[in-house]
């Protein structure tokens, strides 16, 4: 109806609100329970969504891992472009549907050896280095994308809250302590004031 994607933020945090520790350790948060509803909402969502900094930090491979489930289309949005060519993301986008959204700036020898691995590269206007959630959510939704599972980081969640694109969120809570100096679930809201809280 609207031509954009649904779309269902996962976050997954220890009780005190924390996605990794201080040094960046984040493998595993939460349990086997939990990593296996993922692979459910990666099956039932046409595409998964990721943030530049949780694909290099990460290495994901973002598939399905469940027996007769399918692989949602990969979406890494890297405004400068720098998910390298050794990427699990890369080195399996021939046979798993790959597709980076970066600035139309992006270094074109980069481009070129992403789209020569099997990634799709669409370039867009960027401000301030910043791409904007609405043209890439548009773009997803012109490819039929009819929902999106966005699972990382804190900087993309909160931009898409920031903009009011989230229509579900799925939070896994584990049962864990790791403290302030862990890094938080998510980025700055801009909330300056307890009625402004997002509900």
């Amino acid at each position: 109806a609207t031509g954009l994607p649904f779309v269902t933020l996962k976050l997954a945090a220890s009780l005190d609100g924390r996605i990794a520790t201080a040094a960046g350790e984040s493998r595993w948060i939460t349990g086997a329970a939990s990593r296996r509803h993922v692979h459910h909402l990666r099956d039932i969502h046409d595409a998964v969504l990721v943030g530049a900094e949780t694909a290099l930090a990460d290495d994901p491979e973002l598939t399905c891992r469940r027996r007769g489930g399918r692989n949602p289309l990969r979406v890494v949005v890297d405004g400068r472009l720098r998910l390298p060519a050794t990427a699990k993301l890369v080195a399996t986008a021939a046979s798993v549907p790959t597709l980076v959204f970066t600035s139309r700036g992006a270094d074109p020898a980069r481009v070129e050896a992403l789209r020569g691995a099997g990634v799709e590269v669409v370039a867009l206007p960027a401000r301030r280095g910043l791409l904007a959630w609405s043209r890439m959510l548009a773009e997803l939704g012109r490819r039929d994308v009819a929902s999106v599972l966005v699972e990382g980081g804190g900087q993309v969640a909160a931009a898409l809250l920031r903009g009011g694109h989230v229509d579900r969120l799925n939070l896994f809570l584990a049962p864990k302590l790791i403290g302030g100096d862990g890094r938080p679930v998510l980025g700055p809201l801009g909330v300056r004031r307890l009625r402004d809280a997002l509900e």
